[in-house]
C-alpha cells in the first residue's frame, strides 16, 4: 500500500501531462511483473496464497521506482499550508464517497449470497463480466477526460467543448450498448476452441447483460459530469450523491431480488448509476451550467429505444436471428450518420483528446 500510494501522484502527472504512452507501458509493467510472478511462485515453486501478496509487493516496488525519476523532478522543498488546506477541502469529501461508490459496486453480491443460492450468485456474477466490454470503455474516457476538461476549463469555448464531448460519449457508448445487446449471446456462446466465454450452465443469465452495459453507460455519465465538480472544487457533494446512489442500490436490491432474481440485482445497480448520474448533473448544472446539445442526445435516446422495441418484439415473436440483428445495427447506424454526427466536432474533439 505504501508504494502504490506513493505511486499514484506521478501517474497523476502523467495523465495530466498527457503522457500517455509512457503511462501505459509503466501501467503494464505492472500488471506483467504482477502475472508473471504469480504464475512463477505459484506454478513452479508451489508457493501458496502468500504468493499473491509478495507478487504484488514486487511489482509495486519495481513501479514505484521507474517513477522516482518523475517524482524527483517534481519535488521541490516547501510547504504551502494554504494549498495544503485547499487540498484538504477538495480531497477529504472523497474519502466517505469512495465507500459509497464501493459499496454500489459490491453490496449486491453478498446480498444476493443471503436472499438467494449459490447458483443464482454464480450466474450472476459470470453475466456480470460481461459488462466489463463497456466498464473498460468507461474507464478509458475516464483517463482521458479529466486531464481533459482541467487543462481545457479556462478557454473561452470550454463548456461548448465540454457539450460535444458529453455528446459523442453517449454516442459511442449507446453503439457499444447496442451491439453488445444484441450479439452478446451469440458472443458469449461462441465456440473458441472447444471452450466459450462463460460457460454453459451460465447461459441462462446472459439476458441481464443489456441491464448491465446501461448501468456502466450511466455510470460514464456520472464521470463527465464530474467535471463541474471539480473545476468548482464542489466535491462537498460527492459524498451525498454517492451516498445516494449506495441507499438506492441497497434498497432496490432487497426490494427487487426477491422477485426478479438476478434481474432484480441488475437493476438495483442500474438505478444507483442512474442516481449518482442525476445527481452529478444537479450539481454541476448548478455550479458550472453546461449547456447539452439536448437535440442530439434526445435523437439518439430515441434511436436505441427504437433498437430495443425491435429486438424484443422479434425475440419474443420468434423471429429473431443473426441477419434480423444485423439489420438492427444497420438500421441504427445508418440513423447515426444521418441524424447526429457531425465530422467537425468529431474533429474537434480528436484532436483536443489526442493532443500531446
Amino acid at each position: 500500500m505504501f508504494f502504490d500510494a506513493n505511486s499514484v501522484i506521478p501517474f497523476l502527472k502523467l495523465r495530466l501531462d498527457r503522457k500517455a504512452k509512457l503511462f501505459s507501458v509503466l501501467r503494464i509493467v505492472n500488471i506483467i511483473l504482477n502475472i508473471g510472478l504469480n504464475v512463477f511462485l505459484i506454478v513452479k515453486l508451489k508457493w501458496g496464497i502468500e504468493a499473491v501478496f509478495v507478487s504484488n509487493l514486487i511489482a509495486s516496488v519495481i513501479t514505484w521506482l521507474l517513477v522516482i525519476p518523475i517524482i524527483i523532478s517534481n519535488f521541490r522543498f516547501s510547504f504551502h499550508i494554504q494549498l495544503f488546506k485547499r487540498l484538504l477541502k477538495f480531497g477529504l469529501p472523497y474519502l466517505p464517497a469512495g465507500f459509497a461508490v464501493m459499496l454500489v459496486q459490491v453490496i449486491d453480491v453478498p446480498i444476493m449470497q443471503k436472499l438467494t443460492d449459490t447458483k443464482t450468485v454464480a450466474i450472476y456474477k459470470a453475466s456480470y463480466r460481461l459488462g466489463i466490454f463497456m466498464m473498460l470503455f468507461v474507464n478509458m474516457f475516464q483517463f482521458a477526460w479529466q486531464p481533459f476538461f482541467l487543462n481545457n476549463a479556462k478557454e473561452a469555448n470550454a463548456k461548448e467543448m465540454f457539450s460535444k464531448v458529453m455528446t459523442y460519449f453517449t454516442l459511442t457508448g449507446t453503439i457499444l450498448l447496442v451491439v453488445l445487446s444484441l450479439f452478446i449471446e451469440d458472443i458469449a456462446k461462441a465456440n473458441l476452441g472447444g471452450f466459450s466465454l462463460i460457460g454453459r450452465n451460465f447461459w441462462e443469465g446472459l439476458y441481464i447483460v443489456p441491464v448491465i452495459l446501461l448501468g456502466y453507460l450511466f455510470n460514464g455519465f456520472y464521470v463527465v459530469f464530474s467535471a463541474g465538480i471539480f473545476i468548482e472544487e464542489k466535491t462537498i457533494y460527492a459524498p451525498i450523491v454517492a451516498g445516494l446512489g449506495a441507499i438506492t442500490n441497497i434498497a432496490a436490491n432487497y426490494l427487487l431480488i426477491p422477485h426478479l432474481s438476478i434481474l432484480g440485482a441488475a437493476l438495483a445497480t442500474l438505478f444507483s448509476y442512474v442516481v449518482m448520474a442525476l445527481g452529478y448533473y444537479i450539481v454541476t448544472q448548478k455550479y458550472y451550467h453546461i449547456n447539452y446539445d439536448y437535440y442530439k442526445l434526445t435523437k439518439i435516446s430515441i434511436a436505441v429505444t427504437f433498437i430495443a422495441a425491435g429486438y424484443y418484439l422479434l425475440m419474443y415473436g420468434g423471429y429473431l436471428n443473426i441477419y434480423y440483428k444485423i439489420i438492427l445495427v444497420l438500421i441504427f447506424f445508418s440513423y447515426l450518420v444521418t441524424n447526429v454526427i457531425e465530422k467537425n466536432e468529431l474533429n474537434l474533439i480528436k484532436s483536443k483528446l489526442l493532443r500531446r
